[in-house]
């Protein structure tokens, strides 16, 4: 597997919707950095490996469910830089493994089985300390790169990722997909006071969200980890286009990420960036983005999620 990452390129959408609403739509393609370390997910990977190198340990433990992007990003991670992986999986095994526990496993990652019950404790000092009894020393990241090792990481995505310095400038607002609010933190303490981050929870009821965003920028401008400005851009959370939860979809959200992919050469997963790709034009629609604004929006990978989705998807329609 390759070392070399690419600059993630920035494609403009030439869509009717955006012609109409008098938007310019531009997508930063994250998705297109590494085939396997991709996303926000290497983002919000890079300084937890930084700090666990540095910090001499040899093997990283990390939670996720089991068609995670960020089990499989870290499988893919610890291979890569010579860590030894273990990722901790929320349920009961369940064999075959699929495509995502699949390759963590050709990976070279260790899988252990919690029941839900005892998963929900996982960022618990006590549950910690059971791990790193039974594992020796590991070096923890929590579920989704969920800490500021993470925002730190995703503070670098809209201005390093950009083609010229200054032109993530240009853009009005940045939109993203929704899950830990890690990326929107780290994005919105990247922006300009004149720009505004627009999150899109994939997770129904996705409001909760807010007080974690409000605490990752606390805690983070209190940390003294490097940040560009004292204050963080205004963001907000658009909560209507969740399609009925986490990984849940529906034909709508099918019909439109197959046209999208079709018509702009743009593959969208179903979990995040469909659901995220969806709201921004159906709010182009609504009229809810001022005329003469730019947008861009953040493809934020997880392509691999698809796999599973649709072997899933094939499952329930023979029920």
């Amino acid at each position: 597997m390759s070392l070399t990452f690419f600059p993630p390129p920035l494609q403009q959408i030439n869509s009717e919707i955006a012609r109409r609403a008098d938007v310019d739509l531009y997508v930063l393609r994250l998705d297109l950095m590494h085939p396997c370390v991709n996303g926000n997910k290497w983002f919000k990977l890079k300084y937890n490996l930084l700090e666990a190198k540095e910090k001499n340990f040899t093997t990283l433990l990390t939670f996720g469910g089991a068609y995670s992007n960020h089990i499989y990003a870290t499988a893919a991670a610890g291979n890569l830089f010579g860590f030894r992986t273990i990722g901790v999986i929320r349920g009961e095994e369940r064999l075959p493994l699929n495509p995502t526990l699949s390759f963590a496993v050709q990976q070279g990652m260790q899988l252990v089985y919690l029941n839900r019950e005892m998963y929900r404790q996982r960022n618990t000092p006590a549950l910690q300390e059971y791990l790193r009894q039974r594992f020796g020393e590991v070096f923890i990241i929590p579920e989704g790169g969920s800490n500021l090792n993470g925002v730190r990481g995703c503070t670098e995505i809209i201005g390093n990722a950009m083609p010229t310095p200054g032109y993530a400038y240009a853009f009005d607002h940045i939109c993203v997909a929704c899950g830990t609010a890690t990326t929107l933190a780290g994005i919105a303490l990247s922006l300009d006071q004149r720009q505004r981050a627009i999150a899109f929870p994939v997770l129904k009821n996705g409001a909760f969200l807010a007080q974690e965003i409000e605490s990752l920028l606390t805690n983070y401008l209190a940390s003294g980890l490097p940040v560009l400005y004292s204050s963080p851009a205004s963001w907000e959370l658009v909560c209507d286009y969740h399609f009925g939860g986490y990984a849940k979809v529906n034909d709508d959200l099918l019909l439109f990420s197959q046209q999208f992919t079709q018509e702009h050469g743009v593959p969208l997963d179903y979990v995040y960036t469909a659901k995220m790709f969806y709201g921004v034009m159906d709010l182009l629609k609504q009229g809810f983005f001022s005329r003469g604004n730019s947008l861009l929006l953040v493809h934020t990978g997880g392509l691999q999620g698809n796999v599973g989705m649709e072997e899933r998807l094939q499952r329930f329609s023979k029920i």
